[in-house]
């Protein structure tokens, strides 16, 4: 349930800050398009209406391209994907030259902190582990599609490359994001990584 005053902050903008702080210029752009978006169609509206993003990214790749993250908060992140389609359909269109992704802000604790905490107890979750919230990063980044498989590669200088292969089906309507799936990736974990849809023959 959101506490009144939250639900009061995100009818007043759709990017709301944990700690209140003023909107960056890319999240302010997000915001008033989201708000557009939600007036703009009816049905989307409601399903909206206890939405929102916790902040927006802006990462620059090869070509003039871009790409805009919006980083919800985990507990929405099922309300969020319902709608990302659409979301991220119309977001393209406002941004030039962008692909949008929707991730879920996730805290990853290291085992000593956890036990050094005052404020937990018990065994960590393997969900707060680096290795959980860097997987469900995958998850996250390469969303609608399925990740069907994954490799890691070893190369002759002893540097690793984690393949990770998408569904198929999908390389039609995502072909030209892999190597923002990719971009996007490696920025948020400084892992190399590769997407890529294998041969159904």
């Amino acid at each position: 349930m959101l506490s009144r005053v939250l639900r009061s902050a995100v009818q007043a903008s759709k990017v709301v800050h944990k700690d209140a702080s003023p909107l960056s210029a890319v999240e302010t752009r997000v915001a008033a398009e989201l708000n557009t978006l939600a007036e703009g169609h009816p049905a989307l509206k409601d399903a909206l209406a206890g939405l929102y993003v916790a902040n927006v990214r802006e990462i620059e790749l090869e070509g003039a391209r871009k790409a805009v993250i919006l980083f919800v908060p985990f507990p929405l992140l099922s309300a969020w994907r319902k709608v990302a389609k659409q979301v991220v359909d119309e977001l393209e269109k406002k941004f030039t030259n962008a692909h949008v992704l929707i991730i879920a802000n996730r805290t990853m604790v290291s085992g000593g902190a956890w036990a050094r905490s005052t404020k937990t107890s018990g065994v960590r979750p393997r969900s707060r582990s680096l290795k959980a919230v860097q997987e469900a990063l995958l998850d996250d980044i390469a969303f609608p599609s399925e990740i069907v498989g994954k490799r890691i590669r070893v190369k002759t200088d002893g540097s690793k490359l984690l393949r990770v292969y998408l569904n198929p089906k999908d390389a039609v309507a995502l072909g030209d994001k892999v190597d923002t799936f990719r971009a996007v990736y490696t920025k948020l974990t400084n892992k190399a990584v590769s997407f890529e849809f294998p041969s159904t023959h």
